[in-house]
């Protein structure tokens, strides 16, 4: 199974919605590509998030895209009246399943609280590429998000992250280093690969720094995209990694 990384820089406006399509047509070796968090919507879209945020009807381009290979992306969704700051994992040409982020970060720089409804589900899905599930940033902050998963028992966990650079010290990024730990944990706790791409660029201030990468269920992190720039990267999940990692944990 292939799975193609995207890492770029959004902008503010609904312009991205054909970069994707462009970025999905370019990858035609891979069965799944993977979008950041947002990735149709750009991060600080504030008081115009009512404006730019999509209905589903008008993904279409999206769902046609999935007939070659399963897409999942970003965006600001309207759901029953309300905006969710949501993941969409597309295949055989429709909307195969939606996440709404569950926990909305209202911290420091960030105000998702104020602008976006908050999802209350993590629910695993089946694909042709096994069974899946899709968090979005800050979900994977919360202990209880890594309980629940590994009660669901999937194949793949894919991470969409609109994660902003902060704490610079002599050693590096700090950020950088404790995402690897959440990812490397999660990815040992639930025996799946966790895939996970973050977007990059700056909006107002914030810069986003990158550093995709992909976690075997061994807590191995097998690839990794530069930071601070835009890059894409097709690669290789080895499933019968995963089915070995499944037998040690139950016999174990």
């Amino acid at each position: 199974m292939k799975v193609a990384l995207i890492q770029f820089s959004p902008q503010l406006n609904r312009s991205n919605l054909e970069r994707v399509v462009a970025s999905v047509e370019s990858h035609p070796q891979a069965d799944v590509i993977l979008f950041p968090e947002l990735a149709l919507s750009g991060y600080l879209l504030k008081d115009k998030l009512f404006e730019d945020a999509w209905n589903r009807e008008e993904l279409s381009l999206l769902a046609q895209a999935s007939l070659t290979c399963d897409i999942a992306v970003g965006a600001a969704m309207w759901d029953e009246g309300k905006v969710y700051n949501s993941a969409l994992y597309f295949s055989q040409g429709a909307l195969l399943h939606i996440h709404h982020k569950n926990h909305l970060p209202t911290y420091g720089m960030f105000e998702e609280g104020r602008y976006f409804a908050q999802g209350e589900s993590i629910r695993a899905f089946e694909t042709m590429h096994g069974s899946c599930v899709m968090v979005v940033c800050e979900d994977v902050w919360r202990a209880e998000t890594f309980a629940h998963i590994a009660l669901l028992e999937v194949d793949i966990i894919y991470v969409l992250a609109a994660s902003p650079a902060r704490d610079f010290r002599d050693e590096g990024l700090m950020i950088t280093a404790q995402w690897d730990a959440l990812l490397k944990s999660l990815a040992l706790l639930t025996k799946a690969y966790v895939v996970f791409v973050n977007r990059v660029g700056f909006e107002d201030g914030l810069g986003f720094w990158g550093g995709s990468r992909v976690i075997t269920p061994t807590g191995e992190c097998e690839y990794e995209l530069p930071l601070f720039e835009e890059a894409s990267r097709v690669v290789e999940l080895n499933h019968g990694l995963l089915k070995v990692e499944r037998y040690i944990a139950k016999n174990s």
